[in-house]
């Protein structure tokens, strides 16, 4: 029989002091996969500093909170208490914050010396750039992310947070602290993981960087494989101004798009010939434009032509394979991503949605973390931060 759905990490206990971007997406993907994540809050703060409803605010979702002014002592121990039941702590202050508060490594790792302490930044805890201002199109700028980007002969373009606030930030501190915490249950003891985005999205690039080294890899935008350069690893217009995408890199999944599209293959020349790409890449936008996306995906889709529309946040939830796999999921009337990845034993629950601290439910967000006299000072703690 399946278990109940709770998630791999069950019973894994960590505390989360509020930022932005890549934290609050590592906590939601801990709180996600099942464990217990605390958000401890600054009175008053609004994540990305753009004020809307907080169920809107999706990285919130799943996890419970609570809102202490940390420049007050007395707020700085009661987190030092919570840290002595927690399993991990993460944060994503600039480096140095946390000590001058009293909540750094040392003083935390003191309290609990099982402890993992998880840190995200930009730049990373040390480097000449550590202490200075930056957002992700910085950190992907360093790392030559960016400038690999974009269509032949235009600027780079500049992508959605993905690359690295999420994936080179959020994502390398949940796997740092899942492999701390590996660790610290056969050492006992704690660490601290330093993941910076830079970091991680330089290593998201070790393929290229491989490509690079062995001269296969044009450091002009736009005329390399996967780069936009060739006319098989494209997107093209279609009649209705929809788009869609190709990807047949292999020969036989190649051959299969152009018998679709009633194409000789020999009338494109050699497929992997940099020489015939523009020609090429000029009659299947030609081809594409014949006819809608919704006409096209009727014929290659579900084929093995390597193809899919290019949807919009809002097209995507609606589309059939998705659908099928629940890979979105409402939630108080949001749609909104589903826990990923999955797990056959333990899978996750669904997520709640995102919740503002409330001093009156202290008692049940805090059970189990300190004391029952300890919550009640808490509560009077937050209450203090809320009129200050």
């Amino acid at each position: 029989m399946q278990e109940q759905k709770k998630g791999p990490l069950a019973g894994v206990r960590i505390i989360e002091l509020a930022g932005i971007g890549p934290g609050p997406l590592a906590g939601m993907m801990l709180a996600d996969m099942g464990a217990e994540v605390l958000r401890i809050e600054r009175p008053g703060e609004t994540d990305l500093g753009v004020k809307r409803e907080r169920r809107f605010d999706l990285m919130l979702r799943g996890r419970k909170s609570i809102a202490l002014d940390l420049k007050d002592p007395q707020a700085v121990a009661a987190v030092l208490d919570l840290v002595e039941s927690a399993d991990a702590l993460i944060e994503g202050f600039r480096p140095g914050v946390t000590e001058r508060l009293g909540l750094g490594p040392d003083a935390c790792l003191a309290r609990n010396p099982k402890l993992v302490y998880g840190r995200v930044t930009g730049w990373g805890q040390t480097g000449p750039l550590a202490h200075t201002a930056g957002h992700d199109v910085n950190y992907i700028a360093l790392t030559g992310a960016l400038n690999a980007i974009g269509q032949r002969g235009q600027p780079p373009a500049i992508p959605p947070a993905y690359l690295g606030d999420f994936a080179g930030g959020g994502m390398f501190l949940v796997a740092g602290v899942l492999a701390a915490l590996i660790e610290a249950g056969k050492s006992g003891k704690g660490q601290v993981v330093d993941a910076a985005i830079v970091d991680g999205a330089a290593a998201l690039g070790s393929v290229f960087f491989g490509l690079v080294a062995a001269g296969q890899w044009n450091p002009e935008r736009g005329t390399n494989v996967l780069d936009s350069g060739a006319h098989y690893y494209n997107v093209y217009q279609c009649k209705d101004g929809s788009w869609i995408s190709v990807g047949p890199i292999e020969a036989r999944f190649y051959r299969d798009l152009l018998a679709r599209l009633d194409i000789d293959p020999a009338s494109l020349g050699e497929q992997l010939d940099p020489a015939n790409w523009e020609a090429s890449r000029e009659r299947l936008a030609e081809m594409f434009r014949t006819r809608s996306r919704d006409e096209w995906c009727a014929l290659l889709e579900g084929t093995d032509a390597c193809f899919a529309p290019v949807l919009s946040y809002e097209e995507a939830p609606q589309h059939a394979h998705l659908k099928a796999r629940e890979t979105f999921v409402e939630i108080d009337g949001i749609v909104q991503p589903a826990p990923a990845p999955r797990f056959s034993r333990t899978p996750s629950a669904l997520p709640t949605a995102p919740r503002a601290p409330d001093v009156r439910d202290y008692a049940h967000t805090l059970a189990g973390w300190v004391p029952a006299a300890r919550i009640a000072e808490l509560r009077a703690l937050a209450e203090k931060a809320g009129r200050d």
